[in-house]
């Protein structure tokens, strides 16, 4: 249970806590720190997933838990950066699609588990975690003060709206496939 993969998909989620008492910490080396943390805890999701294959170490445990840490550390940045106003009011419903998306294909996930039918994760889906997973940080440093023409906030907001066309794409490519499980059969 407790193998290397594993233990970086709970380190992912033990950082959530750290990254959220930072954001209420205040100062440009904090956000700067903080966008680290977040950046390890996104590198370790593509290397608890490498780890497992290619050491043949996939676990139920690591099936389970790796959504999740995905979920819990998008969702957590999400909801502080909009509470503490680190991104504009327009980019709220990307940030809204995102989170909706993420409940809506953890619940078809659990519901086509029942049956026994599994939902492989598909290349957009990748694409588009690797695009939320650049933004967030993006988000969580924001505009740079010695960078005045930098505009790092815009950057970070445009990153999260491609990622919710993705998320959009994807989730309506999931519900697709679930509700052909779901309909009655002939």
């Amino acid at each position: 249970m407790l193998t290397l993969p594993n233990i970086l998909t709970l380190l992912r989620i033990a950082v959530i806590p750290v990254v959220v008492v930072l954001f209420y910490l205040d100062g440009e080396t904090v956000r700067w720190i903080n966008c680290g943390l977040f950046g390890a805890a996104a590198i370790t999701d593509f290397f608890d997933g490498w780890l497992a294959r290619r050491s043949n170490q996939v676990s139920a445990l690591g099936r389970f838990l790796d959504p999740i840490a995905d979920k819990l550390l998008v969702a957590a940045v999400l909801m502080l950066l909009v509470g503490f106003g680190q991104m504009s009011v327009w980019s709220y419903p990307a940030a809204v699609v995102i989170l909706m998306r993420e409940i809506l294909v953890s619940g078809l996930r659990e519901y086509l588990a029942e049956i026994q039918v599994s939902m492989p994760v598909t290349k957009l889906a990748k694409w588009k975690t690797t695009v939320q997973l650049i933004a967030l940080p993006v988000l969580i440093v924001g505009d740079i003060p010695w960078l005045p023409l930098l505009p790092v906030t815009l950057i970070g907001e445009v990153l999260l709206w491609i990622a919710a066309v993705m998320t959009l794409v994807t989730g309506y490519d999931y519900l697709r496939v679930g509700l052909s499980h779901m309909a009655p059969s002939r």
